[in-house]
């Protein structure tokens, strides 16, 4: 888990300066800016949208259909779909977290932490893949590496009010005043 969190902590450390001038870049820096007008859920919907998306519509289509069968609790169906999607387009990050995702929710956290490696390496920016390591942590007891992952969260999208209130669940209670 160690390498997991010094990774995603090195991404957005890395990711913090850098002037990017593709949408996602534009759209992140929309999210950090308080004045922007637009509400937050939408600029994380269109992030979604284009985690979600590929110049390929076949492995778009693929990946809907893996997305579908984890609602459905088809994890068998889903995850072959998903291997095969990693296997033919390793450069989505969006794949692999899919994958780290079913993997998850099937108790595999170490292949669901390799898996969010894998797409952190892709797309430091990734606040779900970084919540779902955060997940992991937190059901191995490991409390400072989960509010650590769930602040490196924040600082890509300070709207996640979930994750937020996760975090202060994991602050200590400030001392008690003595009178």
């Amino acid at each position: 888990m160690a390498e997991t969190l010094k990774l995603l902590l090195n991404g957005i450390a890395d990711n913090a300066g850098a002037k990017s001038h593709d949408r996602l870049g534009v759209l992140f820096a929309t999210l950090q800016d308080p004045a922007c007008g637009r509400p937050a859920h939408e600029i994380e919907d269109e992030i979604w949208a284009i985690w979600t998306s590929h110049e390929n519509p076949a492995l778009e289509a693929r990946l809907q259909r893996a997305i579908s069968g984890i609602a459905r609790r088809r994890f068998s169906e889903a995850e072959q779909v998903l291997d095969d999607l990693v296997r033919d387009a390793p450069r989505w990050a969006e794949a692999w977290n899919k994958r780290a995702t079913l993997r998850f929710l099937t108790q595999r956290d170490a292949d669901s932490i390799a898996d969010i490696r894998c797409t952190l390496q892709l797309e430091p920016r990734h606040f779900g893949a970084i919540c779902g390591f955060a997940q992991v942590c937190l059901r191995h007891g490991e409390t400072a590496a989960a509010a650590s992952a769930f602040g490196a969260a924040l600082r890509l999208n300070p709207h996640l009010e979930s994750v937020r209130a996760a975090l202060t669940e994991l602050e200590p209670p400030p001392p008690a005043r003595l009178n």
